[in-house]
């Protein structure tokens, strides 16, 4: 792998209350993941490279909710302590917040579905993302599918994500996919090594 440097991005994908234990739609140990991803985003804040932090933030009443038929609780509603993100994971000065799911009738799993963020990181000049957060088998599958079509190079940290699997090896199966789709799968303590060898 080239050494991180001008033309990459890091995404955290919707590492917010809501996702951890105890939370609305809490996945299993998802908070296991703040550690591995504050090492790579106080690596790369270190090399003033670009941070996106994206998060569900959804209407009262938003489609994917059970009240309207969709499959999950309510969770991640705008501007409550469910959908603010973990108080353990680091927010860099200058961080990008990317705002998904802002349409009450439009699910949203990836943070390129109606955001604008393909547009906006190609005018910063990024053209590989690396990719870490909640969860899985939904938002992080989704965002990386979304960024290879957007013909962005990914990189998924893989002890930096961690999946719902609503049945058992789904988070597998989708950095698998991702992976037969021309993403690479790393470590966050191979990246930060590779960061600091190329300081």
């Amino acid at each position: 792998m080239e050494a991180p440097g001008p033309g990459d991005a890091l995404i955290v994908v919707d590492t917010q209350n809501d996702f951890l234990p105890g939370g609305a739609l809490g996945v299993a140990q998802g908070d296991a993941v703040v550690e591995a991803l504050n090492r790579v985003i106080d690596a790369w804040a270190a090399r003033g490279l670009p941070v996106c932090l994206t998060r569900d933030w959804h209407p009262p009443g938003h489609c994917s909710f059970a009240a309207r038929g969709g499959p999950w609780p309510v969770h991640c509603v705008a501007g409550t302590h469910g959908a603010e993100f973990a108080a353990a994971l680091h927010r860099p000065a200058g961080a990008t917040i990317v705002s998904k799911g802002t349409d009450a009738d439009q699910e949203a799993y990836s943070t390129f579905e109606g955001t604008g963020l393909a547009a906006k990181l190609r005018a910063a000049g990024v053209r590989r993302v690396f990719i870490g957060g909640l969860a899985t088998d939904y938002c992080v599958c989704f965002s990386g599918a979304d960024a290879l079509k957007a013909g962005f190079a990914v990189v998924v940290l893989r002890d930096a994500v961690c999946a719902v699997d609503v049945h058992p090896g789904d988070g597998e199966r989708a950095l698998r996919e991702l992976e037969a789709s021309g993403a690479l799968l790393i470590s966050s303590r191979e990246l930060v090594d590779a960061v600091g060898a190329a300081r």
